[in-house]
């Protein structure tokens, strides 16, 4: 106990850590995929708790609209445009030096997720969109790594740990994402700070458990809450299906690009086109529904165009979409995921 270093003395005293179970900390690795909502409180927990080193994945740059809700930025890291995942870097360094931080700017795709997630007793999501979910959820399974979904929207937030060969994983639970442009982001349909706080919070204990050698107590349950409504509920995970694609027959469709999105930049155009190799059939209705709040939107019996900020979305209903006002694929597959979905 006196080689542990007294900042973690409150972790010393909890019985569930204990002096053990500090040290198994000191010497863990946990990765963090999304440095946004969840991602950013995610990674502040496991620094200040002691966790030995703690890599954080994201490809996008701090805003104005995150300092609402991404409690590790301020307003200087918006004005500066800095990387999340480098103003994370930054921040959490200072919090704890005994801890060795890495701040990735990098998109999660097929051809990155195998480096950037291998290696690591654990993984958390901190994403906004199904696909990264998968291919998470692909590397978690082939590598036998523990892994903590989590999402949260509007009021509304859930959160479940999955652990190979013990229960179901992300496939056993939802075998198909929901098609684009059907279900509310935190860009279309709004968040509170408060729900991000319990479902990172719970999400962070989960992989505590883990990585202090305390898996036994991790709760093997879905937990939902809404925090408007002020309701909670724990509700039991389905069984591991022998015929998921993932975990039963043990094939990887979106780590070998057999599903999810592509991406091409079209020469001159300052535009990036995203295919889904799904084809969803979106209801381009009920997008244009929703991004009428945020700009201006066209309506056609073929496609759909908003103007957003900066960039003009251009969404057909088979799930492509040109996003013009960049030619950065990863920035492009970010604004795809803010306004029309996974």
């Amino acid at each position: 106990m006196d080689q542990i270093p007294a900042r973690y003395s409150r972790q010393l005293l909890f019985e569930g850590i204990g002096p053990e179970g500090q040290a198994a900390l000191m010497r863990s690795r946990a990765v963090i995929v999304g440095c946004g909502a969840l991602g950013s409180l995610q990674a502040s927990l496991l620094v200040r708790a002691g966790v030995g080193t703690v890599r954080i994945i994201d490809r996008d740059f701090v805003e104005e609209s995150n300092l609402q809700r991404q409690f590790l930025f301020d307003e200087q890291d918006a004005l500066s445009l800095l990387p999340k995942a480098i103003a994370a870097e930054q921040k959490l360094r200072a919090a704890n030096s005994l801890v060795t931080v890495e701040g990735v700017v990098e998109d999660l795709n097929a051809d990155t997720a195998e480096r950037l997630l291998s290696g690591f007793d654990v993984i958390l999501d901190g994403t906004d969109n199904f696909d990264a979910r998968y291919l998470v959820n692909d590397v978690a399974v082939k590598t036998a790594t523990p892994w903590v979904y989590g999402a949260c929207v509007g009021s509304y937030g859930l959160t479940f740990p999955i652990l190979s060969g013990e229960t179901a994983c992300l496939r056993c639970v939802f075998e198909h994402a929901p098609p684009p442009g059907l279900s509310a982001s935190c860009d279309t349909g709004g968040v509170l700070g408060s729900i991000v706080g319990v479902i990172a919070s719970l999400q962070a204990s989960e992989a505590i458990k883990i990585l202090a050698g305390r898996r036994h107590e991790v709760v093997r349950k879905i937990a939902l809450f809404d925090l408007w409504e002020n309701v909670n509920d724990v509700v039991d995970l389905p069984p591991r299906h022998a015929a998921c694609p993932c975990c039963g027959e043990r094939r990887f469709e979106y780590l070998d690009g057999a599903l999810g999105s592509t991406t091409s930049t079209l020469c001159g155009r300052d535009s990036v086109q995203i295919s889904r190799r799904d084809r969803p059939q979106l209801d381009l209705d009920e997008l244009s529904r929703r991004l009428a709040a945020l700009g201006a939107v066209q309506r056609t019996r073929f496609l759909l165009r908003a103007d957003i900020d900066t960039f003009r979305l251009t969404v057909f209903g088979d799930g492509r979409a040109i996003i013009g006002g960049t030619s950065d694929p990863a920035v492009a597959k970010s604004v795809y995921a803010r306004y029309v979905g996974s």
